[in-house]
């Protein structure tokens, strides 16, 4: 048989012709822990911020880091990762913030996102001692510079700008644009009032600027040119105000392999060309290189998850089309319904026989729209009781669960070398009513 390859080194096939994952036997673990069921392979978690972090050492100024985008897939095992793999984060509400907290993650390494931070998240953070906010408008920085002012503190801060960047990604993760929702223009001249605005604060201290263009980067230099913008803008607000900016925080990540058609990508081959690239852009300025952040969350969780289903029914419409239904869906898999994202699909049972039927898997809900992936090839005798497995399954699966139709939400089994432990348990039917009065 002719030796197959997968998407990601931590895929495989075993004796007994069961998919593995982390070298675990899928099947197996569906059978421990009950389907629909989130893994996630932690060595590959790790071994993706060591990447991140030995680039960022290596490859640009000091103190400069990666900040995991808590948003990918935040709970309290994953922040303990971060805290001892050394990475900053990302936070995006108070929950985030929360859970980060009682994970014991040092806040001081956090920065705080948001297009509309509300008075009581703001009081939160600084209470929880969030290290920095992203502030993205000058209503933020005049609430941030009034409970500064009340603490008799001084916030540090990196304002959000729009360099205008057309990442080529989907349109859904496209936040570059000057028409976004978040930041302000640079085009405009927002931005540049923004800075002006925030450099008269007596109770925040800018520290540098932030922007984020997507984050399903491949080989595109998208973070070549939004760096030359910023650093651009940065240098002409140097000249204009007397103002050196030391923060450039970049934001987003590179993409991962959801299909086979998806490219390999050296993440630090990446940064080492970016890092040149920004060398270049400052001594073209004569600006001071500042310290570079980044915030990749997909890139670090993605291909370190998997999700696992059981087979339910499977309906085949002579001349139309085939459905395998599964125990999930779009509650605890809401990208497909949403912008259409492709993934890998297996019967994790039957690695060996021929798929020669085409099918949709769709899920349990009772929406038409409930689709996990189209065109999906599956053995001929797929059935009730088969093991189904999608992959790439680790960022923005379990972070944007729900509970539509009332259904409870899967628990995330962490797998680590040869062992498994559960990191969030299955929600019950108890808990779905724990919020009702």
């Amino acid at each position: 048989m002719e030796e197959r390859t997968f998407l990601c080194e931590n895929i495989g096939v075993n004796g007994e012709g069961h998919l593995t994952f982390a070298g675990q036997d899928t099947v197996q673990l569906a059978a421990r822990y009950g389907t629909p069921l989130y893994l996630m392979d932690e060595d590959r978690v790790r071994d993706r911020c060591r990447v991140y972090a030995d680039a960022f050492r290596d490859l640009f100024p000091a103190g400069s880091r990666p900040l995991y985008a808590s948003k990918a897939s935040a709970f309290r095992e994953i922040f303990r990762i971060m805290a001892e793999e050394g990475m900053g984060i990302d936070v995006v509400s108070a929950g985030e913030i929360h859970t980060a907290v009682t994970a014991g993650f040092d806040m001081s390494r956090a920065f705080f996102h948001s297009n509309n931070k509300t008075d009581e998240d703001i009081r939160y953070a600084m209470d929880c001692g969030v290290g920095f906010f992203v502030a993205d408008n000058e209503e933020e920085i005049l609430a941030l510079e009034a409970e500064a002012a009340r603490r008799g503190t001084v916030q540090k801060v990196l304002l959000r700008l729009t360099p205008g960047i057309d990442p080529h990604t989907y349109e859904a993760v496209d936040t570059g644009r000057v028409d976004s929702k978040f930041g302000a223009a640079i085009e405009t001249g927002q931005a540049e009032a923004f800075t002006a605005m925030t450099l008269r604060q007596e109770h925040i201290r800018l520290e540098g600027f932030h922007c984020h263009v997507g984050s399903m980067v491949f080989w595109e230099d998208v973070y070549e040119r939004a760096a030359a913008v910023m650093l651009r803008f940065m240098a002409d607000v140097r000249d204009r105000y007397g103002y050196t900016a030391g923060i450039l925080d970049l934001g987003g990540g590179y993409g991962v392999r959801y299909v086979d058609a998806d490219g390999h990508l050296d993440i630090r081959e990446k940064l080492k060309e970016l890092s040149a690239s920004i060398r270049e852009t400052c001594r073209q300025l004569s600006f001071p290189a500042p310290a570079i952040l980044m915030e990749p969350g997909r890139s670090i969780v993605a291909d370190a998850g998997m999700t696992l289903y059981t087979c339910g029914t499977v309906k085949k419409i002579p001349g139309y089309k085939n459905y395998v239904s599964v125990d999930g869906g779009m509650t605890d898999n809401p990208r497909f319904a949403l912008y259409g994202s492709k993934y890998t699909v297996y019967a994790a049972g039957k690695m060996n026989e021929d798929t020669p039927l085409r099918c949709t898997v769709a899920g349990r809900c009772c929406e038409s729209g409930d689709v996990i992936q189209e065109n999906v090839p599956m053995p001929a005798d797929v059935g009730r009781g088969d093991i189904i497995a999608v992959c790439t399954t680790g960022a923005y699966n379990y972070s944007m669960a729900s509970n539509y139709n009332r259904i409870p939400r899967p628990p995330v089994v962490m797998l680590r070398q040869g062992e498994s432990r559960i990191a969030v348990r299955r929600e019950t039917l108890e808990d779905l009513t724990a919020l009702d009065v």
